[in-house]
C-alpha cells in the first residue's frame, strides 16, 4: 500500500510514485491518496494490477475522518507494507497503522530537505514537526537525498533502517547533444515561495543586459500572465514582458524540454529536484542552486550556485551562455550521460524492491521474536 497526500499534483514525488507503479510486478498494489488521484498520473502509472482509493480529505478537518478511514482500509487489506509519501501522509498513514492495531510495516519517504524552513506553508512546518514526534514508529525510511537525511536526523528525526534512493528517469531516445548557441533559458517549477521566482526573474533581467536576443520560458502551475503577483514579481525584477514566455502548467514536458537550451532552477529548498534530471535526460545543460541534492545530482552536466542571490544565478548562466557552442555540447553530452550512468529507472526501481522486501523480512522478524 501507498499512502501519498495527493496524487493530482504534478510535482517529483507523485511522478516518481507513478513511474514506480508502472514499473511494478506486484501480483497487487493499493495507492491511497489523502486528498484525489489525476488522469494525469494515472496515465503515467499504467498498470493493471494497482487499485486506486481516494479519500477527498481537501481540509485539515476533514484528516481525522481520513485517518480513521485509512486505519479501516488497513486493517480490511493486511499490506505488505505501507509506505508513506510526504509528510503530511506520514503522520495519517502512521496514526491509522496504529488504530489498526496490527503489525504491518510502515515506511516512510521524505521528499524534501530543510534548507529554508521559512519558505515552507504554515500547514507544512506544523507536519514536519508532528512527524518528528511519530518519527519512533516507522519500521524504516527512504530519502531521496542524502542532504534530506543528514537534515531530518539533525532535526530529531530517529532515522533508524534509512536508505537513500534517488528518483529514476526513463531516457527518452534523442540524438547526441551537439554544439549550439543558448538563446532560450527555461525554468519549470510551480509559482511557489519555495522555488523563488523572483530569483530566476531578477537573473534573467540581469543576464538581459549581455544578451538582449534571450528568451526566458517559465512553466508551472501559477506561472501564467493571469496570476498578478507572477506579473506583479516580473515588473519587480525589471523584466520586459517581451521576453518572458509564460506557460502555466503543462503536460508535454517533452516539449518544452526540447523548446529551450539551458534549464535554471532558482529553489531556495528542494530534495531531490526531477526537473533537473528530467532536462538532463534530454541532453541539456542546467544552473541550479545548491539546495538538497541538486549538486550532486548535476555532476558535469552543469553549474550550482547559492540560493537567494540572483547575481550569482545569472553569473551561472553567463557562464554557460559565454563558453562558446564546443564547450555548450560539452555540457550537454555529460548531462545525459550523467542520467544514464546514475539515476535508471530500472536500477532505481530494484533498490526500492530490495529495502521493502527487506523491512519487510526485518518486521516480520521482530513479530515473530515477540
Amino acid at each position: 500500500m501507498h499512502v501519498i497526500t495527493n496524487f493530482t499534483a504534478h510535482a517529483g514525488a507523485e511522478t516518481m510514485l507513478a513511474r514506480l507503479l508502472h514499473s511494478s510486478d506486484d501480483t497487487r498494489i493499493l495507492v491511497v491518496s489523502l486528498i484525489g488521484i489525476s488522469e494525469r498520473n494515472l496515465r503515467i502509472s499504467a498498470n493493471p494490477r494497482v487499485e486506486y482509493v481516494a479519500l477527498k480529505a481537501t481540509r485539515l478537518t476533514s484528516l481525522a475522518n481520513a485517518t480513521f478511514k485509512l486505519a479501516k482500509l488497513i486493517k480490511r487489506e493486511r499490506p505488505r507494507v505501507v509506505v508513506c509519501w510526504m509528510y503530511h501522509a506520514m503522520i495519517v498513514g502512521t496514526l491509522s497503522a496504529l488504530l489498526a492495531r496490527g503489525r504491518t510495516p510502515v515506511i516512510w519517504n521524505v521528499r524534501q530537505s530543510l534548507d529554508d524552513w521559512a519558505s515552507m506553508t504554515r500547514s507544512s512546518r506544523a507536519a514536519v514537526t508532528m512527524a518528528k514526534w511519530l518519527s519512533w514508529h516507522p519500521t524504516g525510511f527512504i530519502f531521496n537525498s542524502a542532504r534530506a537525511l543528514r537534515m531530518h536526523t539533525a532535526a530529531g528525526y530517529r532515522t533508524r533502517n534509512a536508505v537513500v534512493i534517488p528518483n529514476g528517469f526513463e531516457l527518452p531516445q534523442l540524438p547526441s547533444p551537439r554544439p549550439r548557441t543558448a538563446k532560450r533559458i527555461g525554468i519549470a517549477a510551480r509559482f511557489h515561495p519555495q522555488k523563488d521566482h523572483l530569483t530566476f526573474f531578477s537573473a534573467a533581467a540581469l543576464l538581459l543586459q549581455a544578451h538582449p536576443e534571450l528568451t526566458f520560458v517559465a512553466a508551472g502551475s501559477g506561472l501564467s500572465w493571469q496570476n498578478p503577483a507572477a506579473t506583479q514579481m516580473i515588473s519587480a525584477a525589471g523584466l520586459p514582458r517581451h521576453s518572458v514566455e509564460m506557460l502555466d502548467e503543462i503536460e508535454d514536458m517533452a516539449s518544452f524540454y526540447q523548446s529551450i537550451d539551458i534549464l535554471a532552477l532558482s529553489s531556495r529548498t528542494e530534495g531531490f529536484p526531477n526537473v533537473l534530471a528530467e532536462a538532463m535526460s534530454y541532453g541539456l545543460p542546467v544552473v541550479t542552486t545548491d539546495v538538497g541534492d541538486a549538486a550532486s545530482l548535476i555532476g558535469d552536466g552543469g553549474l550550482a550556485v547559492p540560493p537567494r542571490d540572483p547575481a550569482a544565478l545569472a553569473a551561472g548562466i553567463q557562464e554557460l551562455l559565454d563558453s562558446g557552442p564546443a564547450r555548450y555540447g560539452e555540457y550537454a553530452g555529460a548531462a545525459r550521460r550523467r542520467i544514464e550512468e546514475e539515476y535508471a529507472l530500472e536500477v532505481v526501481v530494484r533498490k526500492y524492491a530490495d529495502f521493502l522486501n527487506s523491512s519487510k523480512t526485518t518486521a516480520d522478524r521482530k513479530s515473530t521474536a515477540m
